[in-house]
């Protein structure tokens, strides 16, 4: 095994720009996904590995990932195409929506729970991982309600759910209740009880993110605590699912560079090996995915990693080799659609989409009161910040349609979190075009120039930003003259619980009646 950066070849260290942390000799480096792909958790079915991870407030939500050797994934779909209920989610929430989702396989289906802070548990279901999804069941009504997973338990022919608490809307939290629920998963069969109780256990505090398992005649829940950018994962174990539980800490920082190390899943190779995905804060650029060894001591717990600490590059579990592979990035916006790595900021609305035969996605510069603030808009497409340093581009047209109706029209390329960036195309009041580059800091309610505006003939322009270590993005347009640097460093940050995300908007004033639309082709990071 290969527990530190000694193993990694020159050809290998070649490797390490892809969106993956396969290293292409046997070898990989950690993050296996390089992007926020927050509270993971997965399962195996086969010979095939599954995983979801939070979306929050943007839709679709409930991300799929399907690989074969658990360091190569690939984006295969969404479970969830709209949140409910759909009014709470026509805005912006990045702080609501899906929080740390469950994914199990049992009697021949897929099930996802998940907990809505603001709404309760929610469950849906599936005979394929590719659906048709069931509509989101709300299990179990109420605020500050968390973090679920479901067991359904061969042992004893009875199925269980855990669930943590978020303070912020219950008042409550650093414990974990479990109830007894139907084999069905649609309801619970009791009030629930307190299986563990944190403020009674020295020195833990934020105590969440459940994940419950049956292993060699236990009850295992592995919860991480200590909060998310200094805490630890734990494992706890009880004989009767009600407890009690004794703790230990399996996985922690030490002396690695892995703050943190922070919620996830373990899965079982059919050869029997085990391992631990999990997730590391990086700030605005999210929570980015690990994948550690496993195994269990003399004593039966399991110990993770390089004897509890996170290994940084390790050989690949011993499953059939696959070619480096990681979820999509580009996109020409074949036929007029997008691809499955974008997600709407809320809710969509299907004029926010023009129809077409060609290449490029078309965006309707749909009128809004909120206009100036990038925060607020529901129809931002966005993906993922990578991790590592990248340039994107994109090229946009902003039509002409009635110059007297259209003034106020505006798209562009926007890094966009509690603060935000944009560079793009505006129409003025005198009816002209114009590259624009406006920013807002967090906390501001209006946008400001990061730049002098500045022609663009015939309404197109090429966007880049060149993101740097630190999430630091350096902002520049092509209107015909090549590449122009634009304003000043612009530092990314996290958007409530996400980390900060790329986006493409459309948008107008609220008053404008035909206000125009604007053409994204050629999207590509590099």
């Amino acid at each position: 095994m290969v527990a530190g950066a000694a193993g990694v070849t020159a050809a290998a260290g070649a490797r390490a720009g892809l969106p993956t942390g396969d290293l292409g000799d046997g070898i990989y480096r950690n993050p296996v996904l390089p992007a926020d792909w927050s509270d993971p958790d997965v399962v195996r079915v086969g010979a095939d590995y599954y995983l979801t991870a939070s979306s929050f407030g943007r839709a679709p939500g409930l991300p799929l990932l399907h690989s074969r050797d658990l360091v190569d994934w690939t984006l295969v779909g969404h479970a969830l195409d709209r949140l409910e209920p759909a009014d709470a989610f026509a805005v912006p929430r990045p702080d609501g929506g899906v929080w740390a989702p469950s994914l199990r396989h049992h009697d021949g289906r897929f099930w996802i729970f998940w907990g809505d802070p603001d709404h309760g548990i929610h469950q849906v279901n599936s005979p394929n991982i590719e659906g048709p999804w069931s509509r989101p069941h709300l299990v179990k009504p109420g605020r500050g309600l968390i973090d679920p997973c479901p067991l359904w338990d061969d042992e004893s022919g009875e199925t269980y759910l855990v669930h943590a608490w978020a303070r912020s809307r219950s008042g409550v939290k650093n414990r974990l209740t479990g109830h007894r629920m139907s084999r069905d998963g649609r309801e619970l069969l009791d009030e629930g009880r307190l299986l563990i109780d944190g403020d009674r256990v020295p020195g833990w505090f934020t105590l969440e993110g459940p994940k419950l398992y049956r292993h060699d005649g236990w009850f295992w829940i592995l919860a991480p605590a200590g909060s998310v950018p200094t805490g630890w994962q734990g494992a706890f174990r009880a004989r009767d699912f009600h407890g009690p539980y004794e703790e230990r800490v399996v996985l922690q920082q030490g002396r690695t560079e892995v703050n943190g190390p922070h919620q996830g899943g373990w899965v079982r190779t059919p050869s029997g090996d085990d391992w631990f995905l999990h997730f590391q804060d990086r700030g605005a650029y999210g929570r980015v995915v690990h994948l550690q060894p496993m195994r269990w001591d003399a004593d039966g717990w399991p110990v993770l990693g390089d004897d509890g600490a996170p290994v940084l590059v390790h050989e690949k579990p011993a499953l059939p080799r696959r070619p480096p592979s990681g979820p999509a990035t580009d996109d020409d916006f074949p036929g007029g659609r997008h691809g499955l790595q974008w997600q709407w900021a809320a809710n969509s609305r299907p004029e926010w989409v023009i129809p077409h035969a060609g290449d490029g996605l078309r965006l309707a510069c749909v009128p809004s009161t909120a206009a100036d603030d990038v925060r607020r808009l529901p129809q931002v497409l966005t993906q993922r910040l990578p991790l590592r340093p990248c340039a994107v581009e994109v090229r946009l047209r902003l039509d002409d349609t009635d110059t007297d109706t259209d003034v106020g029209a505006r798209a562009g390329l926007v890094v966009l979190g509690d603060a935000y960036s944009w560079i793009g195309l505006e129409r003025g009041a005198d009816g002209v075009l114009r590259l624009v580059h406006r920013f807002a800091e967090r906390g501001a309610e209006r946008e400001r120039d990061a730049a002098h505006p500045r022609p663009a003939p015939g309404g197109t322009a090429r966007l880049r930003v060149e993101v740097t270590d630190g999430a630091r993005c350096r902002f520049s347009a092509d209107t015909g003259d090549g590449f122009q640097p634009s304003g000043q460093v612009f530092a990314a940050t996290p958007w409530g619980w996400c980390g900060a995300v790329l986006g493409l908007f459309a948008a107008a004033s609220a008053a404008q009646a035909t206000p125009g639309t604007a053409t994204f082709a050629h999207f590509r990071v590099t």
